[in-house]
């Protein structure tokens, strides 16, 4: 007999429609969760995520929203309201990665990387806190970058250092409604931001790591489920490295 964790559940993975972000929505699925599949611009990527999670006897549902506008958070949420009527489970998985010098600073990519990384996972957070319940989950998806920056990442490394002061700030004020909060800390990850990774920095971070590889985005997964899951019940406020030990 197949054990779900999650059956019952209902659950929203931001920036579903590809990568590390679908795979999460995959395992969550897998788990018995009805996923919200959600999508910034690639209708069709969310669209492939629901109809695989579907062809595995999951249930999902595909939802627009750009993260980066508080309108459009909350119209995303209103829309969960009424379909599937509530929420368990929330992952911060949308991210955008972008690097330069400091004396090519850009606006432009500042304020895009600062409304994803930054405003997204804030407004997604705000909204989900007025509708978590006992025994809900809060989880951030950071990065290794905020561990280990690199010349260059600067932006995007800060980012994700502030979602780890995000997840502790949240873990006290939400645990008071039973809402567990946790940060997964990735390092290079395929499928995922590592596949856009250009030689020589795929084989650099392939070398970080004593297994001598990057990551499998279902092993990234498995510890999103974990800290989805009632046994992770404990766990909130934490920071848990997904990187293989790996030193970049």
């Amino acid at each position: 007999m197949e054990v779900q964790p999650l059956a019952g559940k209902r659950a929203l993975v931001t920036g579903a429609g590809r990568g590390m972000g679908r795979v999460i929505a995959q395992r969550l699925a897998a788990d018995g969760a009805y996923v919200i599949v959600h999508y910034a611009s690639s209708n069709a990527g969310a669209v492939e995520t629901v109809q695989l999670i579907e062809a595995a006897g999951g249930q999902a549902k595909a939802l627009q929203a750009d993260i980066s506008r508080r309108s459009d958070v909350v119209g995303l949420f209103e829309a969960i309201d009424r379909e599937p009527g509530g929420l368990d489970i929330v992952v911060n998985s949308s991210g955008v990665s972008g690097g330069g010098s400091l004396v090519t600073l850009e606006d432009e990519q500042l304020e895009w990387m600062l409304g994803i990384n930054l405003k997204g996972p804030l407004y997604v957070a705000s909204e989900a806190a007025k509708r978590l319940g006992e025994g809900g989950r809060l989880i951030n998806i950071g990065s290794t970058l905020a561990e280990f920056p690199m010349g260059g990442s600067g932006i995007y490394s800060a980012t994700k250092a502030a979602l780890k002061s995000f997840t502790e700030s949240w873990a006290k004020e939400l645990g008071k409604q039973g809402v567990t909060v946790n940060t997964v800390i990735p390092g290079a990850t395929s499928p995922g931001m590592a596949e856009r990774t250009p030689e020589p920095y795929r084989s650099f971070y392939e070398q970080a790591s004593p297994f001598q590889r990057i990551g499998r985005a279902e092993e990234v997964a498995a510890v999103v489920a974990f800290l989805a899951s009632p046994q992770a019940s404990w766990v909130s406020g934490a920071h848990i490295m997904a990187n293989g030990a790996a030193n970049a």
